[in-house]
């Protein structure tokens, strides 16, 4: 049986005895019923997570995390079969009364789910979901109970604290609401946390302070946190120990630093081999700490500038010849406007944006959730009306489009949207979801759109037999791979692609990031990539403009940004970027405690 010992931090001393752990799964199989057989999901998992412990499931999409931690609280659904030993505490949970889960859910054991559109309820405000949580499990009265969800609201740092109470899940931002489903998670104080992709729609410097929210939840309450990522940055960041799962079965565990300094398994290593990092597309190493040494005693940086310059100089005069190349995507004094609705006051989101997209060109967007990225890339194809200024798509202005111009754009400009779960139609098979812009636009039909269709399920890297599965049945990255084989299907001039590979683990992720160059470079479409994560944007833009509270604060081409970022919201991005070793991130992570200390300071 594997097993992962207790850590040097969490031993006891001598005299006293052995703490019990928080979490202790035994031998733990997970199946599920499909044509009258039993698939297996999870083998013989063991596993324990003490008091104050972080322990991380890592692996593939499909490999068998969610569904192993989803069995904990039995949530599978009904076609499911869980087998072996769950204790909660030294107490035995499986196959305890539906009564009694429903007191441990919440109370006891909280979850961040990996989607916060499809988990949040989208007819309640989110200060009305907080309140049920807390009335259903502290039965206080509800304006002592909306005075907690204003605090819980305000420690995971809405910009908005009172906004967003007021506010549904679909008027947030992407990193708005997981932040938002945070907030409802710990209003119980757990003493178990399953975190399950909770940083995936955030962008690094919100990501830092989530994880230090997480930190400062284990350290405050003692909480044991199980750490369900495909992120090996974020592993590093805050897990102390990492079991590995393929197949559904760990492969390997052991602690955090033995893990990232000494993989033992053939798989453990690809997966660490695959994580991007910046200055992964040409071969060097970035140091983003050195974006904010303006220090002259500081030797290294300073020669590391100069390096840098004469790079920017050549960058620039190769960008400059290529912008007489035609203009795909044009923002021009762009202002994006959400109107009052009931108590939410309107909101500006894009505040006087002028942005150029040239054909050919990947355009990298980022900042953090609620800046304005995802209202631009929407309003791009039409599916937002901006207030003032002036669009142009593909040749076509559309500030003012009815719905046929913006069917006609629809044929020519494709989106791969951040949420797979949320776009996808249930009731589809993902085979007819991919044909539909196809069979939609009257390019093709019967035996063709067949073909065609199972030739996009073969370039994102999905078996063809998947045609037939309805999205359920697939896990968040083979989602989010429907969702870019659909948006590539009629072969656009521009694609926005906002957060493409946010669901995706670092494998898969480096697949279909190389997927997408090589149509970027085949096809010549515009690109305007929406992202959190710069070492995507590292390896894919061309150029990268940053925007911060609706507003554009800096473009310029990729190495102007990320190597000598002029901005200081730019810089604070750089340093948020997580390192995939432990060590180095501990560091990293002082060093940008440090920076934000001294220019609060300031």
């Amino acid at each position: 049986m594997t097993t992962i010992p207790a850590t040097n931090s969490s031993a006891t001393p001598a005299d006293s005895q052995p703490r019990t752990p928080v979490l202790e799964v035994t031998d733990l199989n997970v199946d599920f019923g499909v044509d009258n057989e039993w698939v297996p999901a999870a083998r013989h998992m063991n596993y324990r997570i003490l008091p104050g412990e972080v322990l991380a499931l890592v692996g593939e999409s499909g490999s068998g995390k969610s569904a192993s931690s989803m069995a904990l609280l039995d949530l599978l659904p009904s076609n499911s079969r869980i087998r072996g030993s769950i204790k909660l505490n030294g107490q035995e949970i499986t196959g305890i009364r539906a009564p009694q889960m429903r007191r441990i859910r919440g109370g006891e054991i909280a979850v961040i789910f990996q989607e916060p559109m499809t988990a949040l309820n989208p007819v309640y405000t989110i200060g009305a979901q907080i309140i049920e949580t807390l009335r259903v499990h502290y039965g206080i009265a509800p304006s002592e109970a909306k005075k907690r969800a204003l605090e819980l609201l305000t420690m995971v740092e809405l910009p908005d604290p009172l906004k967003a109470f007021n506010s549904y899940p679909h008027q947030l931002s992407g990193g708005q609401r997981q932040r938002a489903m945070i907030a409802q998670s710990i209003s119980c104080d757990p003493t178990l946390l399953i975190a399950d992709e909770p940083t995936t729609a955030l962008d690094v410097t919100v990501q830092a302070e989530i994880l230090d929210l997480l930190r400062s939840l284990r350290d405050r309450l003692d909480s044991a946190i199980l750490l369900i990522t495909h992120d090996m940055g974020v592993v590093a960041d805050l897990a102390d120990f990492i079991a590995v799962m393929k197949d559904g079965v760990i492969v390997e565990t052991g602690t955090a630093l033995e893990i990232f300094a000494n993989p033992q398994h053939p798989y453990t290593k690809a997966l660490l081999a695959a994580v991007p990092h910046l200055g992964q597309r040409d071969g060097t190493e970035i140091d983003t700490t050195a974006a904010f040494a303006t220090d002259v005693g500081d030797d290294a940086a300073l020669r590391q500038r100069i390096e840098i310059n004469e790079r920017l100089a050549e960058e620039s005069r190769v960008t400059a010849a290529k912008d007489s190349r035609p203009v795909v995507l044009d923002f021009d004094d762009v202002v994006i406007e959400y109107p009052k609705h009931g108590r939410v006051s309107a909101f500006r989101a894009v505040d006087h944006v002028s942005l150029q997209v040239h054909a050919g060109e990947v355009l990298g967007l980022v900042g953090e959730s609620g800046s304005g990225k995802t209202t631009l890339g929407r309003a791009a194809i039409g599916l937002l009306p901006i207030t003032e200024g002036t669009l142009t798509v593909v040749g076509q202005n559309i500030s003012k489009a009815g719905r046929d111009d913006i069917r006609r754009l629809h044929k020519q400009a494709g989106i791969v949207f951040q949420d797979p779960a949320s776009s996808l139609n249930p009731r589809m098979p993902v085979g007819e979801s991919i044909g539909e812009p196809l069979l939609l636009a009257k390019k093709m039909t019967g035996q063709a759109l067949f073909t065609e269709v199972e030739r996009l399920l073969d370039s994102v890297e999905l078996p063809r037999a998947y045609r037939g599965r309805f999205p359920h049945e697939l896990s968040g990255g083979q989602k989010q791979r429907v969702g870019i084989a659909r948006a590539i299907a009629l072969k656009p001039q521009l694609l926005i692609a906002d957060e493409p590979t946010s669901a995706l683990d670092v494998s898969v992720q480096a697949r279909v990031l190389q997927l997408l160059q090589n149509l970027q470079q085949e096809m010549q479409f515009a690109c305007l990539f929406i992202t959190h994560d710069l070492a995507v944007i590292d390896v894919l833009a061309n150029r990268i403009a940053v925007m911060h509270q609706g507003k554009i604060v800096e473009v310029g081409t990729r190495d102007e940004i990320l190597r000598n970022p002029k901005e200081p919201y730019t810089q604070r991005l750089l340093a948020a970027v997580p390192l995939p070793d432990p060590v180095l991130q501990r560091e990293r992570r002082e060093t940008r405690r440090e920076l934000l200390r001294l220019g609060s300071s300031e």
